[in-house]
């Protein structure tokens, strides 16, 4: 879903108050009165007694509560030494599900307690959740977007990773989005809230983020599940089968039948075995808990054992968040007549660049030189349009994917970047931009000097 999808159930009547007077106290009440909050969203889920209902009252459950009752009948407890499987299986069931409730409902995306708010004319301080639809909200660096909000005034830079997995900042400003859950790195805007509550980005994700298929079973409980439904089906006539075979029959007392007859239909049902697979994945789960991963479910530790191949659009996602850059290779379009070398003319651009993300760090550890140029203009990483660039007086320059920056020139190159791309590298292009570097889609051709490669 994209940050301008999410759509009210039922519109409700805008207020476009100006930026400098916000909505009146009225207002503010009336919209508080309406619904119209940035209220926190809770997922549905199970109660700790609605957890503990719908794993005591089982079928098997209910089987083995008759076999202990006319078990205590007959007179011998000894015979009652099934009970502890049965209390160890229903036991952890109970604790994994209470755990896995409690951390889901820990989880959220938003650390913004309170926000700077334009009300009457005044500039005010009020807890998030006490914004509505339509305020006038003023964001500062550090501040995390506690609502979907359209800029106003001012110019910031966006640190979207939370939502996209992007850790590139984007520079937003006036009539551009901003999605909440996002970050801003730095500037300092005054934004009108779009969309709040439960109709926000970050509330969409959460809720997905919360929600239980209780309809999806692994394969292996549920192959369980269809052997236990026919042996459930077949052990009361045998049991019945039994007592009467050994209390009618052979003439045995009613304390012999009895256990007897219990003896074999215990024999019967797999309780052993559902308790073997509750064991193993509990132990799954404290597993992967030492190794800060949440489960979600008990039925994705079958099907993580079953994957062979994971493809990920964004391997910053599972890969150490550490990157270094491996070796730069002129290219053709590179003249070392000219006096400067590659390294330097790289390190001119990358000492104007803020050190926004990890990318950038590691060509600024790797690029440590004095920088041999001042920069007129500098125009950050855009995640839009994939480079980032700086002109200086001999020339602008450009840094980014190589297929982005060539356009159609990017044949030529390809076999090469692929190359080193299918070695396991991050390929990026630095070249000379021969247009007017405005910080938008590059329109004029770009000459290759040298690749730079970078390794996670």
């Amino acid at each position: 879903m994209g940050a301008n999808e999410i759509q009210w159930s039922e519109e409700p009547e805008r207020i476009l108050a100006s930026a400098q007077e916000g909505l009146t106290r009225e207002q503010a009440q009336r919209r508080m009165e309406g619904g119209l909050a940035n209220t926190p969203v809770t997922a549905p889920s199970k109660t700790v007694g609605q957890i503990v209902k719908s794993n005591l009252l089982t079928y098997f459950n209910l089987i083995f509560a008759i076999l202990a009752v006319l078990v205590f009948a007959s007179g011998s407890l000894r015979n009652l030494t099934f009970l502890p499987v049965v209390f160890a299986n229903l036991f952890i069931g109970i604790l994994q599900e209470i755990r896995a409730k409690k951390t889901l409902d820990k989880l959220t995306m938003l650390s913004a307690p309170r926000a700077e708010v334009i009300r009457e004319g005044q500039i005010q301080e009020i807890p998030a959740e006490e914004l509505v639809l339509d305020d006038i909200v003023i964001f500062q660096a550090g501040d995390q977007i506690c609502a979907d909000a359209i800029i106003l005034d001012g110019q910031v830079l966006v640190n979207e990773a939370l939502l996209t997995g992007e850790a590139d900042e984007l520079k937003k400003g006036l009539g551009d989005f901003l999605m909440s859950g996002s970050f801003l790195v730095s500037g300092e805007c005054t934004a009108r809230l779009e969309r709040v509550g439960a109709e926000s980005y970050i509330s969409q994700l959460t809720l997905e983020a919360k929600a239980t298929d209780t309809k999806q079973r692994s394969e292996m409980l549920r192959t369980l599940d269809k052997l236990v439904g026919v042996v459930g089906i077949l052990i009361v006539p045998i049991g019945v089968f039994l007592f009467v075979q050994q209390y009618v029959l052979s003439g045995a007392t009613f304390r012999d039948s009895i256990l007897s007859m219990v003896a074999a239909v215990i024999g019967m049902i797999p309780e052993g075995l559902y308790l073997l697979t509750s064991v193993a994945l509990v132990v799954s789960v404290l597993r992967l808990a030492s190794r800060k991963v949440l489960v979600h479910d008990m039925k994705c530790i079958e099907a993580l054992a079953r994957v062979d191949v994971l493809c990920v659009d964004k391997t910053g996602t599972i890969t150490e968040n550490e990157m270094q850059v491996s070796s730069l290779i002129p290219l053709e379009g590179f003249d070392p007549a000219q006096g400067v070398g590659l390294k330097t003319l790289v390190g001119n651009l990358v000492t104007a660049m803020p050190e926004g993300n990890q990318t950038m760090q590691a060509l600024h550890r790797y690029f440590r030189l004095p920088a041999q140029g001042s920069a007129e203009q500098v125009f950050p990483f855009s995640s839009t349009y994939k480079y980032c660039g700086a002109v200086f007086p001999e020339g602008a320059y450009v840094l980014g994917a190589p297929e982005f920056l060539l356009r159609e020139d990017y044949e030529a190159l390809r076999p090469l970047a692929e190359s080193f791309g299918g070695d396991g590298y991050r390929v990026m292009l630095f070249g000379r931009y021969t247009g007017t570097l405005e910080g938008q889609a590059l329109t004029e051709k770009v000459i290759p000097l040298g690749l730079i490669l970078l390794t996670n």
